[in-house]
C-alpha cells in the first residue's frame, strides 16, 4: 500500500473517528491520538467514551449492510486511541498524519508546533481543514514541502472523495503518494490548487446559496426544490460530471442560458471566459469532437450507450422508474 505504513489521525472528533474508521477497514492499523493533554483518569473517561462512539458508527455501518457483523471486532482492533504524551515515540515512525483538530488558529499552530518536534522531514502531515489554506498549514511547520490539505467529505467512511490542496512548496513526491495511498485504500483522491476553498465545496456553496435564494424570492418551496435536486440535478451529476455535462449537451447552450440569466438575475450568471472561447474556436463538445475533453478518438456511440445504462441503472435503483402500461382499447 505505497510506502505509507505507520498512521496517525491527531483529533478524536467526529472527523478523526470517521477517517480512523476508513483506514482501519482497509486493514490499516492507525493510531488515533487525543489532541489534548488530560490527566490520566480523564483520559480513560475520554477513551472510553471515543471507545463507545466508534462502536455506535459501525453499528450503524452494519445495519445499513456496509460492514459486516464480522467485521467490527477487526476494525476496532485497528484503531488503538493514545494520549497525547504517549504518543510521540510512534509518531517519530510515522509516514503519513492527518490532523482532525477544531478549525481554530490558535489550536493548529499548537498541534504543528508540538508534532514538528517528533516527526521526521519525511512524515507526510495532511490537514483536514477546510477553512486554512495549505499554505497558512505549511508555514506552522519547518518541512512544508510534506504539507497537504485533505479534505475529506462526511461521512468520511462513506463518501470516496478525498480533495488534496497543495501549495507550491509541496512536493510532487509527498503529493503523488498521498493520493497513490488514498487510491490504494478505496479512496478517490484528486488535486486542486485553489486559493481558497476546494473543488466541491465552491460548486455546492454556490448551489446551495442559489436554493436558498430561491427560496427567499418565493420562486419555489423548499420541498420542491429539494426534490428537483434528488430526482433531476442529483441523478444527472451522479453519471456525468458537471464539465463532461457541457460537453454532453453543448457549451454554446450553457453560454445563451447564462447570458439570458446574467441580464434577468444578475453577475452571479456571468459566463466565464472559457466558455466564450470554446465556442469562439469551435468547441463546444460532443458534436464537434472537442470541448473540456477532447472525443476524437473514442467511440461516440459506446460512450453515449454506457451514460444511458448507467442513468437506467441510477434511476432503477433508487426507484424512479415510471410502470410501462400498455395502451388497452
Amino acid at each position: 500500500m505505497s510506502k505509507i505504513q505507520h498512521v496517525a489521525v491527531i483529533g478524536a472528533g467526529r472527523m478523526g473517528k470517521a477517517i480512523a474508521i476508513a483506514f482501519a477497514y482497509a486493514g490499516l492499523q492507525v493510531k488515533l491520538i487525543d489532541a489534548k493533554v488530560r490527566p490520566e483518569q480523564e483520559f480513560i473517561q475520554y477513551r472510553q467514551q471515543v471507545q463507545q462512539d466508534l462502536t455506535q458508527e459501525l453499528t450503524l455501518l452494519r445495519t445499513i449492510q456496509f460492514v459486516q457483523a464480522g467485521q467490527i471486532a477487526a476494525i476496532q482492533a485497528n484503531i488503538q486511541i493514545l494520549a497525547k504524551l504517549e504518543s510521540t515515540e510512534f509518531l517519530t515512525q510515522c509516514d503519513l498524519i492527518m490532523e482532525g483538530v477544531p478549525e481554530q488558529t490558535q489550536a493548529k499552530q499548537e498541534i504543528f508546533s508540538w508534532l514538528d518536534q517528533y516527526i521526521s522531514p519525511q512524515c507526510i502531515v495532511a490537514s483536514t481543514t477546510s477553512t486554512f489554506l495549505v499554505t497558512d498549514i505549511a508555514q506552522m511547520l519547518s518541512h512544508p514541502e510534506r504539507v497537504v490539505n485533505a479534505h475529506w467529505l462526511n461521512p468520511a467512511y462513506l463518501i470516496p472523495l478525498v480533495e488534496l490542496s497543495r501549495s507550491e512548496q509541496t512536493s510532487d513526491a509527498a503529493v503523488e503518494q498521498l493520493k497513490s495511498f488514498l487510491t490504494a485504500i478505496g479512496k478517490v483522491a484528486v488535486v486542486c490548487n485553489a486559493k481558497a476553498g476546494y473543488i466541491v465545496p465552491r460548486i455546492q456553496a454556490l448551489a446551495m446559496n442559489e436554493a436558498a435564494r430561491m427560496v427567499e424570492e418565493g420562486v419555489a418551496s423548499a420541498e420542491d426544490i429539494d426534490i428537483a435536486i434528488r430526482t433531476g440535478f442529483g441523478l444527472r451529476f451522479s453519471v456525468l460530471g458537471l464539465l463532461e455535462f457541457i460537453d454532453w449537451g453543448g457549451g454554446d447552450i450553457l453560454y445563451y442560458a447564462s447570458e439570458y440569466l446574467q441580464k434577468e438575475l444578475g453577475e452571479r450568471y456571468r459566463t466565464p471566459q472559457i466558455i466564450k472561447d470554446n465556442m469562439q474556436n469551435k468547441r463546444n463538445g460532443l458534436r464537434e469532437g472537442q470541448g473540456f475533453y477532447d472525443y476524437e478518438s473514442m467511440d461516440i456511440d459506446a460512450y453515449k450507450l454506457k451514460v444511458l445504462n448507467t442513468f437506467n441503472h441510477r434511476i432503477e435503483t433508487a426507484e424512479l422508474k415510471p410502470k410501462f402500461n400498455a395502451l388497452k382499447n
